[in-house]
């Protein structure tokens, strides 16, 4: 596997504890402290990323390629 780095936004929640968002996927978690609504952050992406590569698995037989892009700065800072 490879480490990859996402980004993510915390707020805090208005019931208590924090909210936090991937801004790069579609995942978000919470948490009763900064800490922990990060590490269930993490807990979340990679699940989401197992079920994601498990799907590629089932639905791809073509060839892979990689394509590199420019991306603004803003989104890759």
């Amino acid at each position: 596997m490879a480490a990859v780095r996402y980004t993510a936004v915390l707020d805090p929640a208005e019931e208590g504890g924090f909210v936090i968002k991937c801004l790069e996927l579609p995942v978000a978690s919470e948490g009763e402290t900064k800490e922990e609504a990060v590490a269930n952050l993490k807990e979340a992406i990679e699940g989401y990323l197992e079920v994601k590569a498990e799907r590629l698995r089932e639905q791809s037989k073509g060839e892979r390629v990689e394509v590199i892009v420019e991306a603004p700065s803003a989104l890759v800072a």
